[in-house]
């Protein structure tokens, strides 16, 4: 207890000197410091960035000024001679008492907010998101909302992204940012999110909530954060995680209780009412409408829209010896091959789509289509 009432009253005396400072910091907040917190542990990470970088400053003007001083004031110009003398025990302790100090005290001031940033218990909402090339899936595990899932990927349009339209990416506020389903929580409710990856490490990076938690193949993270206030809050994966990196962006709302419950029943419906039967046999036209959608959303960032692929990385799907053989290309989508990642996230209606889509567009004129039954018997 003595140590937390120690604690506190450090906090306390060094927020009354650094008021200031935070003030000041208030003015440039949007454009040069961290991002405005709307949860807890942000404003603490905010707390103690300011406090560090007060102490750091402290320090700063202490040691350069005393230098600046001493090469002025005993300058040879004045008749001061070099002092000759080697080793001090005074000097020596407190170089080392000192910065000991220093570094005890910012360091008990932020464990408390490290102990709780890691303290996923006792959570109202648990959401997976799991990272893929170059997208987000999120499965709602446990609350409010259990049993919705869906993959989140960049909106902004190609030609934004390409250079074609400038004027539009100029006045399009959400450039790189924007995306088709956003994550929606409720506000001032305890969300946990379990991040991991499909493919290679990516990271789960939301500044205003002072969340950045890595997503590994294989590995399961955790973290949380408690949203005091609504609105839309953007974030992007933080990892190099590949050539399409730059777009993969993170989009959260956070709504009231009442719209969260109505989002919650409006999902449920448009999920039951796009439900695919895997057993239905697909005509060729649907499965070619729907896997131009599949095939934009998800293959064309490396194949690219006119399937010649990217040289040296992705081979080009336009006169394929893999598409035109049914057998390997439903075993490669499954199961990825080289750079390209496993796509058993995807449903075998979405798969059979894009397949078909492949086999049948450009220079591709297969004629043939591959039904959902086809890849649902290659999963077993």
């Amino acid at each position: 207890m003595d140590s937390i009432r120690m604690t506190t009253t450090i906090r306390a005396a060094l927020a009354a000197g650094l008021l200031a400072a935070a003030g000041a910091a208030g003015a440039i907040q949007s454009r040069y410091n961290l991002a405005p917190p709307v949860t807890p542990i942000a404003r603490d990470v905010n707390w103690l960035h300011w406090m560090m970088l007060g102490i750091c400053g402290v320090i700063f003007v202490a040691v350069f000024g005393v230098m600046f001083y001493s090469i002025y004031a005993h300058r040879r110009s004045k008749g001061h001679q070099a002092e000759n003398f080697h080793e001090s025990t005074a000097v020596e302790i407190a170089w080392t008492i000192v910065p000991f100090i220093i570094v005890i005290v910012m360091g008990a001031l932020a464990t408390r907010t490290v102990v709780a940033m890691k303290d996923t218990s006792n959570a109202d909402l648990t959401i997976k998101a799991t990272g893929y090339q170059w997208k987000w899936g999120y499965d709602y595990l446990k609350g409010e909302g259990e049993g919705i899932s869906f993959f989140s990927t960049l909106a902004t349009p190609q030609d934004q992204i390409d250079g074609g339209n400038d004027a539009a990416r100029k006045a399009n506020p959400v450039y790189l940012l924007e995306v088709d389903n956003e994550l929606v929580v409720p506000v001032d409710k305890k969300v946990r999110v379990i991040t991991t990856a499909n493919d290679v490490i990516h990271a789960w990076f939301v500044p205003a909530f002072a969340v950045k938690q890595d997503a590994i193949p294989g590995f399961v993270r955790d973290t949380w954060f408690r949203a005091e206030k609504t609105g839309v809050y953007y974030g992007q994966c933080a990892e190099l995680c590949g050539k399409n990196h730059a777009f993969m962006p993170i989009k959260v709302r956070v709504v009231t209780a009442e719209e969260y419950t109505k989002w919650v029943g409006e999902k449920k419906k448009a999920m039951a009412a796009a439900a695919d039967d895997p057993n239905k046999t697909w005509t060729m036209a649907e499965l070619m409408e729907r896997g131009a959608k599949v095939y934009a959303a998800n293959c064309q960032a490396c194949h690219q829209a006119n399937g010649q692929g990217i040289k040296g990385t992705f081979p080009p799907l336009d006169g394929s010896p893999v598409v035109a053989n049914k057998e390997q290309q439903i075993a490669i989508m499954l199961n990825g091959k080289g750079a390209m990642p496993p796509w058993k996230a995807l449903s075998d209606v979405e798969l059979a789509a894009a397949a078909t889509y492949e086999r049948n567009s450009w220079g591709n004129k297969t004629g043939v289509a591959i039904q959902p039954s086809e890849f649902k018997a290659a999963r077993k």
